[in-house]
């Protein structure tokens, strides 16, 4: 199979070049002392008893389109009000159909964190983040060198965003460091987008304890949301078992009603 993570990759690098082309970095930068509040994604899941991270996306490279007309000013909404702790929105374009523009639209609808979830190459996303609301950005250490996902951290951090970073191995653990403020297991192969939910608890043991830990894919079961949480994780990201239904918020309602 294909390695899907190098062709998002590559195509990436040339969209960011193509958007600063369209608008600078300068520009960007200009524009940050209008950039609203940031919530602590962090404290959100530390103090949370669900932990649920209700993702927002339309499609996905594996599954195709999910949700193609998914309205954010619609299912966002939906999600805060049945409880979720933090929302993660998908901005990727090509292959999750998804845009800045949907944080945008999103922010002032609600009161809890917003994760940027994009592959993130270049510390232009990261000031693109902070523009349209986000509190949090994904770094993934798939796509990045060590060195690379370090200054995205601090950058990230300066302008005030929070860092989940993505591992899915264990010998991305060296990507672990005081600039990241949640690690996140992911529980797909990126590569070639096989899910498996027991890599979370296969990694959880060789983790920091003091980390706030998220698990992240193919997850849809609610037993296996206790099983993660007796592990020692306090996040959990899903997305296409509500995204797929007829009413995300009110799945994520009924979801919630049966980790309790």
């Amino acid at each position: 199979m294909k390695d899907i993570l190098s062709e998002i990759i590559a195509n990436k690098r040339f969209e960011v070049d193509l958007q600063k082309q369209a608008i600078s970095i300068e520009q960007l930068q200009e524009g940050i002392s209008e950039a609203p509040t940031s919530r602590s994604m962090k404290q959100a899941l530390s103090s949370s008893a669900s932990g649920i991270i209700a993702e927002f996306k339309r499609r996905s490279p594996s599954k195709g389109w999910i949700k193609k007309e998914a309205c954010p000013e619609e299912i966002v909404p939906s999600y805060a009000a049945a409880g979720a702790s933090a929302l993660s929105i998908l901005t990727d374009e090509k292959f999750f159909g998804g845009s800045l523009k949907d944080i945008r639209t999103a922010r002032p609808l609600v009161e809890i964190p917003i994760l940027r979830k994009d592959f993130i190459i270049d510390e232009y996303q990261l000031y693109q983040a902070k523009i349209v609301g986000a509190d949090a950005v994904l770094l993934i250490a798939a796509a990045l060198e060590p060195e690379k996902c370090n200054e995205l951290a601090e950058k990230a951090h300066e302008l005030g965003l929070e860092v989940l970073l993505e591992i899915h191995s264990s010998e991305e653990l060296i990507y672990i460091n005081k600039k990241i403020d949640m690690v996140g297991i992911n529980n797909r192969n990126l590569g070639t987008f096989f899910t498996d939910v027991e890599n979370s608890f296969r990694l959880a043991g060789q983790l920091p304890q003091d980390a706030v830990l998220v698990s992240e894919s193919g997850i849809s079961d609610p037993e296996i949301v206790k099983r993660l949480r007796a592990a020692g994780f306090r996040g959990f990201l899903i997305g296409e078992t509500f995204m797929k239904t007829q009413q995300p918020g009110e799945t994520l309602q009924n979801f919630l009603q049966a980790i309790q």
